[in-house]
């Protein structure tokens, strides 16, 4: 595999020039296949088959468990599959028997994904939401260590969505960790482009998603939790698939492991194509992906000259430039066969550069600027 052969079976790439990965990529007809392959099998085939639906779905769902915790360095019982990277975050703040008081620090780079369930804990059980500004995606290490002092959480972004910046995450977690305080990464700009190690990372708890750099299907993402802190998080919802019932039939213990945050039935057609995507990426292998990447920014930061917000050394394939009108600019691209978006904050253009662009992607967009 490489980012060619990729390339020609992404269809969406017949109609447009696609440079908006960070906000959901368009996905290969390989990943679309295998899921469809297991739409037929499992509604076809397995009803009356020796495994039965279940059994199927089951095996699936631990195939893209074991699938993405290879990917990502972790063990596949320190995996939850979740539908996206907020579900996710939202398992992590719902299940931490907070303290009116308490203090929740996030930076100023975070998707609403990463603010608005702390803002549901201030307004349900009194916590302070701390906000840890930031220089154009850039983390002052000396602030931090100020805001966690007294902290109980700090969530921050592996890649800031809106310049691209790629923050230390190995470093603000030993920070964090000296202070006591927990630390919980969005992770979802880094599957697919950049390699990463939870492990490595030392973090307790990492979301991420398989729909934008994965080029996965919307549906299935995945939740990280140390397993030297799974105990002290109390779900707060409950279903079939997240306790062992009893001996006796009487009351209930939650699974062992991160499978405690799965309630039951579920779509699995997504998992499939999570796994499908992961296998297609480690045949890539992400230092070409990275190293296609970077050249490719390099050209259009080149282009871009002053207008360009993001740093100008490759970090990410998200790359944000000032324009008078960023929502008019966005929008009339669209109408030329361009996708990109604009962002609340800077209010600005960002494109998205993947192994699957070319160099004319690039000119066409500078072009078209």
């Amino acid at each position: 595999m490489d980012p060619e052969t990729l390339r020609a079976d992404i269809p969406a790439l017949d109609d447009c020039t696609y440079l908006n990965t960070g906000a959901s990529g368009p996905s290969p007809t390989r990943v679309v296949d295998a899921i469809t392959d297991f739409q037929h099998r499992h509604k076809f085939d397995a009803p009356c088959g020796d495994d039965g639906m279940y059994d199927v779905a089951a095996a699936e769902r631990q195939r893209a468990r074991e699938a993405v915790a290879g990917f990502v360095g972790a063990r596949p019982e320190e995996i939850a599959l979740t539908r996206n990277t907020v579900e996710g975050i939202n398992h992590v703040a719902t299940s931490i028997e907070w303290e009116p008081g308490d203090v929740v620090v996030r930076t100023d780079l975070e998707h609403p994904a990463g603010e608005l369930p702390w803002e549901r804990m201030a307004d349900r059980h009194g916590i302070e939401v701390r906000e840890l500004e930031t220089e154009q995606g850039r983390l002052s290490l000396e602030s931090l260590k100020t805001a966690v002092a007294d902290a109980r959480l700090l969530c921050l972004s592996s890649l800031s969505w809106n310049y691209g910046t790629r923050l230390p995450i190995g470093e603000v977690v030993d920070i964090a960790h000296d202070a006591n305080t927990l630390v919980l990464v969005d992770a979802v700009q880094s599957p697919g482009q950049v390699p990463m190690d939870v492990h490595e990372w030392g973090a307790d708890f990492v979301a991420a998603s398989g729909h934008k750099w994965l080029l996965g299907a919307w549906g299935a993402g995945f939740l990280y939790i140390d397993s030297a802190v799974l105990e002290d998080l109390e779900p707060q919802r409950i279903g079939y698939f997240s306790i062992d019932r009893h001996a006796d039939g009487e009351g209930y213990t939650y699974a062992p492991d991160a499978s405690r945050f799965e309630l039951g039935t579920t779509a699995i057609g997504p998992y499939v194509g999570l796994a499908e995507s992961v296998a297609l990426f480690e045949e890539l292998g992400l230092d070409a992906v990275q190293s296609r990447i970077e050249r490719l920014t390099d050209r259009l930061k080149d282009g871009l000259g002053d207008q360009l917000l993001s740093p100008r050394d490759y970090e990410s394939g998200l790359v944000s430039f000032s324009v008078d009108e960023p929502d008019e600019t966005a929008a009339r691209l669209v109408t030329e066969g361009i996708q990109i978006r604009s962002i609340p904050e800077p209010h600005a253009c960002r494109a998205s550069v993947h192994a699957f662009n070319t160099a004319e992607d690039i000119d066409q967009l500078l072009d078209a600027l």
